[in-house]
């Protein structure tokens, strides 16, 4: 397949971590990409370095997808290129660490809009395009925060609740011209915990793993068209251990591992 011809994804919060890893991910299969977050200079390099290994085409939109409207402007800058994307990477997102009261209304709202407004409107307008040419795959980058409610992390862990459940939805209503598939990876070595102010408690830092060992679970999945998958063993038993318990208990359970 030409480049001309290969096809396209977009993939948000790629200039670093997760997204990077993704993007990395998809070039290996030839696929063409639009990276998309905040900053500029880390996804022109990332874009150049792409290109020269795998021989795509990379394009970089420089966008705060946590600003209202966001996610109709990149529509519309696709648009304007003639690039109809068949893959979506929802990957960007944000967090908060601290009792909730204590939280800035402001950044509360910020990191809303970026994990659950814009997340939901770009699989929209997205998605409405591939459901309409009958083919398309969407990516929806959830967490474990998702199976248990998180004090010291509630409206995060709720957003990625939010998540869990509407991927879960739409990889049934879509189906089958469009692949929805939900990755919800615990703690990554990026950088995320301390932008977000969390401290996660001792007794799960041994979970953590390599963003690149995360997007590698996370594409396999998507291209084999699962409607979710938890990345690494220890994750998936932690998961799975949520449904026993009354969801009250593991709350109280999170609490008290945060606080210690």
């Amino acid at each position: 397949m030409s480049v001309a011809d290969a096809p396209w994804a977009v993939v948000t919060g790629a200039s670093g971590g997760l997204g990077a890893e993704l993007a990395r991910g998809l070039a290996a299969r030839g696929i063409n990409l639009v990276l998309v977050a905040r900053r500029e200079t880390p996804m022109l390099e990332l874009a150049a370095d792409l290109g020269k290994r795998w021989g795509i085409r990379a394009i970089v939109e420089v966008l705060d997808l946590s600003q209202p409207g966001s996610a109709t402007a990149l529509q519309q800058r696709l648009a304007r290129t003639g690039i109809e994307p068949e893959i979506l990477i929802n990957n960007a997102g944000s967090g908060l660490g601290s009792l909730f009261i204590e939280q800035d209304p402001e950044r509360l709202r910020a990191m809303l809009q970026l994990d659950v407004v814009t997340l939901t409107e770009l699989a929209l307008l997205l998605g409405r395009g591939m459901a309409a040419r009958g083919k398309g795959l969407i990516l929806l980058v959830g967490s474990t925060a998702a199976f248990q409610p998180t004090p010291m992390t509630a409206a995060y862990g709720a957003a990625k609740a939010f998540v869990l459940s509407l991927g879960e939805a739409l990889h049934v209503e879509l189906a089958p011209c469009v692949g929805v598939t939900v990755l919800s990876p615990g703690l990554m070595d990026t950088g995320f915990a301390g932008a977000s102010g969390y401290q996660a408690p001792a007794a799960v830092r041994h979970t953590v793993l390599a963003p690149a060992e995360v997007a590698r679970i996370g594409l396999e999945a998507l291209f084999a068209h699962k409607p979710g998958v938890v990345a690494g063993r220890l994750n998936k038993v932690l998961a799975f251990c949520s449904r026993l318990m009354s969801r009250h208990l593991q709350a109280k359970l999170v609490f008290g591992a945060t606080k210690a």
